[in-house]
This record gives C-alpha cells, sequence and structure tokens, in this order.
C-alpha cells in the first residue's frame, strides 16, 4: 500500500491506475501489475504480476449499516490465482478471491470491531461477516457461494473466540459446536488488525481460508493511528509520463 495524490491516479472502463500499478480486466482474468517500494521495517522493491481468473463474478452487494454508508461487494467469491513477483520463492498458483468494502464515512465512525472469514467448501465458498457497531447493534451474515456465483442467506454456527494475534486482537469466528479454531498461517499483524489464513469446520466440513479481526477501538486511538504513517508509504508529485 502506498499514499499517492490525485495526480497519480487514472481509470478507465476496465483498468484502474495508482502510480506505476494497475489493475486491469483482460476478458475474464483480473491482472493486477505491481511496482512498489515497500515501508518499513524491510524496505524493498515489490514488483511483478498476478492473475485472477473468477470462477464466476457476482452482482452481489451488502449493506453493513441500515443507511447503506458501507457495502461489501464480493465481485468473485471464488477464483484462481497465479502470483508471479520478482523475488525468490514469490510465485505460485493456487485458490483465491475477490472482493471489496466501500463506504461514504470512515469505519471507526461506525463500528467498533468486526470479523471477517471466508472459507472455500466442496461446492463453492462460505463467508462470515460479524460486527459491533457503534449504535450497539451488531451484524451477523453468513452467505453462501455456489460454483456458479450464486449467493443465498444461510445459517451459521456458533461465533468461536479462538487464539488471539500476536498484538492480542480479539479473534473469533464461526465454527460447529466443539470445534475450536486455529490459525495455520499467519499473514499480518498489527496493533488494530489481524489477518491469516484459519482451519475451522462448517456443516462437519473441515475448511481453511483467509480471516480477518479489525479492532476500530484501538485504530481509532490518538496513539495507534499516527503509525500508518510510517508503515503506508507515502509519494507525492508522481504524475503519469506524457
Amino acid at each position: 500500500m502506498t499514499d499517492r495524490g490525485r495526480a497519480a491516479l487514472r481509470q478507465s472502463a476496465d483498468t484502474f491506475e495508482v502510480g506505476p500499478s494497475k489493475l486491469h480486466w483482460d476478458g475474464g482474468r483480473l491482472v493486477i501489475d505491481i511496482d512498489e517500494i515497500s515501508g518499513p521495517p524491510v524496505i524493498s522493491r515489490v514488483r511483478g504480476r498476478i492473475t485472477v481468473t473468477p470462477h464466476a463474478v457476482t452482482d452481489v452487494e451488502m449493506p453493513l449499516t441500515a443507511d447503506g454508508a458501507h457495502i461489501w461487494r464480493p465481485f468473485a467469491p471464488s477464483a484462481d490465482i497465479s502470483v508471479d513477483l520478482e523475488a525468490d520463492g514469490w510465485e505460485w498458483d493456487g485458490h483465491g478471491y475477490f472482493d471489496a468494502n466501500f463506504g461514504t464515512r470512515a469505519l471507526e465512525a461506525d463500528f467498533k470491531f468486526w470479523t471477517w472469514g471466508r472459507y472455500p467448501r466442496s461446492d463453492g465458498a462460505i463467508c462470515f461477516y460479524d460486527a459491533i457497531r457503534r449504535d450497539g447493534s451488531e451484524l451477523e451474515a453468513a452467505i453462501a457461494f455456489d460454483g456458479t456465483g450464486a449467493a443465498r442467506v444461510v445459517e451459521a454456527p456458533p461465533r468461536t473466540r479462538f487464539k488471539r494475534s500476536l498484538w492480542q486482537v480479539k479473534r473469533e469466528t464461526r465454527a460447529d459446536p466443539g470445534v475450536v479454531p486455529r490459525q495455520v498461517l499467519g499473514m499480518l499483524d498489527a496493533p488494530f488488525y489481524s489477518r491469516s489464513s484459519v482451519t475451522t469446520q462448517v456443516d462437519g466440513e473441515v475448511v481453511t481460508g483467509v480471516h480477518e479481526a479489525l479492532d476500530l477501538d484501538r485504530f481509532a486511538s490518538p496513539l495507534i493511528k499516527p503509525m500508518l504513517a510510517v508503515r503506508v508509504p507515502r509519494r507525492a508529485g508522481w504524475t503519469f509520463p506524457s
């Protein structure tokens, strides 16, 4: 992630560019070209291509608040992914997904905490979205997608706590009674955020997928939020070549 000015943004019907990096639809594939420099503590070149081939593209949009100020958009809940970055060991093919969140207010203005998980299954994928809003209400959503991308609301197994992150962020996801989810791969740990690969059990099927936990109370802290300015590089004055 790199912060850039407005002059570094360019968009068309099938391409979204920010500085030297871009996303581009090439037929049924989403091609992501990356050319960046990472932030501290390890400053290095991050360059290469990621190709996402959706099994299906959905038209699903799920409001996260009653007034629709925040929207979750699962474009491709199941996809094939190919990673080819210019670094040893950073080339692989596997299973992935493509989604996004949109909003007209800051997340910390409307949410205190949320967890999200997306787990591939033998018949598609299932996503769990649980959140505590600032007004005290809760979001509890379970959406199952079949191989064609068709979505349906399903009953979720119980919300189940598991081991906190390295920064002691609370974590929970859905699991069949008696099953304790567990992290199998750490992806990102921050004082307010955890992203990891987690194994759980849903309707008798053991599944492993991507899980995130976000503590918006911590994020809003005046002691923590300024850390983003250190962790996320800022590149001012970038312009597209003529």
